[in-house]
């Protein structure tokens, strides 16, 4: 489970002193268990990949709020938390790799259905493509 590789993640950060990658270790494994006590259950895989991703998601606005409000150094926090989230996920699909699943689907279903072409698409992904990015690359195909 993934708590269990957290936990000995969060044993090697303490041991070796990083700070940065403590904190964002506890972090997300307060956010796990924070969620396993709201459903009164263990966490499917599938769910808690969405808590690594809404996690990540925080991190990355933000990222833009402090950009936007002048606060470089937060914001370098924020992008470095994020990379270390990452390393929970699966690997994420190239633009490539996205574009060719978006021009199949598209192809297969003979029409510019917005909301047909992403739920199938991200049906394929598994999550391992961003909404946004997968969203974009279908307006692009569907000229929306």
């Amino acid at each position: 489970m993934l708590t269990d590789r957290l936990q000995q993640q969060i044993q090697v950060a303490m041991r070796g002193g990083d700070n940065l990658r403590l904190s964002t270790l506890r972090l997300l494994y307060s956010a796990l268990h924070n969620e396993q006590i709201a459903k009164m259950r263990k966490l499917s895989e599938e769910e808690e990949m969405v808590v690594i991703r809404r996690q990540l998601k925080q991190r990355q606005e933000a990222v833009e709020a402090y950009e936007k409000g002048g606060r470089v150094e937060l914001a370098e926090k924020e992008r470095a938390e994020a990379e270390i989230l990452q390393e929970f996920l699966p690997k994420q699909m190239s633009e490539e790799e996205i574009g060719r699943i978006v021009d199949e689907t598209v192809a297969q279903l003979d029409g510019s259905d917005f909301g047909r072409v992403m739920g199938i698409v991200m049906g394929k992904m598994k999550g391992q493509a961003d909404g946004n990015t997968v969203a974009r690359m279908v307006r692009e195909k569907l000229k929306i």
